[in-house]
């Protein structure tokens, strides 16, 4: 039985059926995926302004982008936060973690010289990284087995509305430049601080502390993650997430940034445009991948195989067509609902179904913090090579577009429908 104070379904009573309860808990740890990808938007809208007021170079914005919350920054807070979360517990990191992101914040929303800005950032990014693979550990472990797609594609909403909100704010602010940009980091630090206080009332996840007590009598090792069925798992979800998150990453952050320096648009439309690819991320999210990838493996890969097929067309096109408002929304749309369905969405729910509950956290720190380092190193070139034109990046993208749609359709195992234990017994006994 869970202890008193833990929450969640007992291993093994898995039902279908996702109470308000589960909901609202979804919600709670959904935030650390609205803060996450809020922040990251919120830089790269605001990279312009930050450049022209504190003097950084072409070079500064790219070592900005990659030590904060899009890259280094995070993976080191992913490295550390999802083992502390898999030895500690779930409840001990996000309790704290959100008052961390939150002074992060602030220092950002009143950077006088670039000290404050890059301090902050960095901060931000830390915080981040510890809280999102805390935060999807709790959510898979008291999901229902035929419910985890719908919980966990939640966070993706999350992930995809904090954006949506950071840019709308700073589209509307725009008129009033760089203080606009601050008002908008402020929003952040407000909502990480109301989360905090409302995820006080959580507790522990019950399948945790079921499995804590079991893995202290024999004496479980994070060794066992690269080994067997573990290192296979690991392997399999770092690389669809790592070649999938250059090309998501890079469309988060400078997307602003590129559309405005190539002439394209600007600033404000470049807002615009990656506002609309969240708002139809989240659409494609609602009605097609939480509504159907809990059905069974053949719809699951069916859905990546597609996803994949309109994220390699959205950065293809701009090998063969101009860089021109039309083609940049096209772009948007194709790579907005190739995301919902080949993405971190799916990541995300294969992170908490291949891997064993005390482990769970530490493999997927693992996988993000090695994604957004690669990315962190990606982020120094992309301003230098997107300054003259975007075919040396778009080229790069659909190659990793690519890589991370063959791989995820010819290796995803089959896990739909099946309980967190009986996941595990499967994969063992293999």
């Amino acid at each position: 039985m869970a202890a008193p104070d833990a929450v969640g379904v007992e291993p093994g009573g898995d039902e279908s059926t996702i109470s308000k309860q589960q909901w609202k808990w979804s919600v709670l740890a959904a935030m650390a995926s609205y803060l996450d990808a809020g922040s990251i938007v919120a830089l790269g809208a605001g990279l312009t302004l930050f450049q022209a007021e504190l003097g950084l170079s072409s070079f500064g914005v790219g070592a900005l982008a990659a030590i904060g919350p899009n890259a280094i920054g995070c993976a080191i807070g992913a490295f550390i936060g999802g083992r502390l979360g898999d030895k500690l517990g779930r409840k001990r990191i996000y309790k704290w973690d959100l008052l961390v992101y939150a002074l992060g914040i602030l220092l950002i929303a009143f950077a006088v010289d670039p000290v404050m800005l890059f301090a902050g950032t960095f901060i931000v990014g830390v915080a981040v990284g510890a809280d999102v693979p805390t935060s999807l550990a709790l959510v898979g472990e008291f999901a229902p087995a035929k419910g985890r797609g719908r919980l966990i594609g939640l966070t993706q909403v999350a992930w995809s509305l904090g954006p949506v909100v950071v840019l709308v704010l700073a589209l509307v602010l725009s008129p009033i430049g760089l203080l606009g940009t601050r008002i908008v980091f402020i929003h952040l630090a407000i909502v990480a601080l109301v989360t905090w206080a409302l995820r006080r009332g959580m507790v522990e996840s019950a399948r945790w502390t079921a499995a804590a007590g079991r893995a202290r009598s024999a004496g479980e090792q994070v060794s066992a993650l690269f080994r067997g069925a573990n290192l296979r798992a690991l392997a399999w979800t770092a690389s669809i997430y790592t070649f999938w998150g250059l090309a998501a990453g890079t469309a988060g952050i400078f997307t602003p940034y590129v559309v405005e320096t190539l002439g394209a648009g600007t600033q404000a439309a470049g807002v615009a445009l990656s506002c609309a690819g969240f708002i139809i991320t989240i659409f494609s999210t609602v009605f097609v991948f939480m509504r159907y990838n809990d059905r069974s493996f053949r719809t699951r890969r069916m859905m990546w195989g597609i996803g994949a097929l309109f994220q390699v067309a959205a950065y293809a096109i701009y090998l063969v067509l101009p860089f021109t408002v039309p083609v940049v929304i096209a772009n948007i749309v194709l790579f907005g609902i190739g995301a919902s369905l080949a993405g971190e969405p799916t990541y995300k729910v294969f992170s908490q179904e291949l891997f064993p509950t005390m482990l769970r956290g530490t493999a997927q720190g693992f996988t993000f913090g090695v994604a957004r380092t690669l990315l962190g190193i990606w982020s120094f070139f992309v301003p230098v090579l997107a300054a003259v034109e975007i075919g040396p990046v778009a080229l790069l993208l659909t190659v990793f577009l690519l890589i991370s749609g063959i791989i995820g359709f010819f290796w995803m195992p089959d896990t739909v429908g099946k309980s967190l234990e009986q996941i595990e017994a499967e994969r063992a006994a293999a």
